[in-house]
């Protein structure tokens, strides 16, 4: 009688295990762009991301690797977006079309199928930003064509860009900046104009993303 009053006072008073805070989440709107169809097959993310938390993507190019961190809780939507694409293979076997190399914008820009600006994934979502985001060397963001128009484009910063708090910032780059500085070496396709803004000379390819 005393060993079992004894497991059940053990069982009383054992503390009860608090249950894991749940991840938070937020609902994205991916809209339909039908004047604008998917580029190749590609169905939206899910509606509801997770808020929190990163992702590791891995960009592999005719010049190199290039990894980078995604922040979830700065570009929910954003990052999602950016791992399903991954995920879908839409931009294994790509081409970056304009590289620039200016006095106020160095950057690389992906992401688009058929050429600059042209082939997303059929939709487009809203910006996230603040209106203080800076774009030092080593970030990654979408590009975009206007308020509310992100899809599949984006860039990395190779030096600096001195723009407007206009694009939404996914994260930054961990390793492979060398990668970045080979492309810039490699030179640009000379402009009438002979700014350093155009097709890079020798073409750069993603051969394959991987998001974990």
């Amino acid at each position: 009688m005393r060993l079992l009053l004894a497991v059940l006072m053990m069982v009383v008073l054992a503390p009860v295990a608090s249950a894991a805070p749940a991840t938070p989440t937020v609902r994205c709107e991916f809209t339909p762009t039908p004047e604008n169809p998917a580029a190749r097959p590609v169905q939206p993310p899910n509606a509801v991301v997770p808020a929190r938390g990163t992702v590791k993507v891995t960009i592999v190019t005719n010049y190199g690797v290039v990894i980078a961190n995604l922040d979830r809780a700065n570009a929910p939507c954003g990052v999602e977006n950016f791992a399903h694409l991954a995920r879908s293979w839409f931009y294994t076997m790509s081409q970056c079309w304009r590289l620039t190399d200016t006095a106020r914008l160095g950057v690389l820009q992906c992401g688009d199928i058929y050429r600059a600006e042209e082939g997303g994934p059929g939709y487009k979502f809203a910006d996230e930003v603040t209106g203080k985001e800076t774009y030092p060397r080593g970030t990654i963001a979408y590009g975009n064509q206007g308020p509310g128009t992100n899809g599949s484009e984006f860039f990395i910063v190779h030096s600096f860009a001195n723009i407007q708090p206009l694009y939404t910032v996914m994260g930054h780059v961990t390793y492979g900046m060398d990668t970045l500085d080979r492309i810039v070496q490699a030179g640009i396709v000379p402009q009438p104009d002979g700014l350093l803004d155009g097709a890079p000379k020798k073409p750069v390819r993603i051969l394959h993303v991987l998001a974990h």
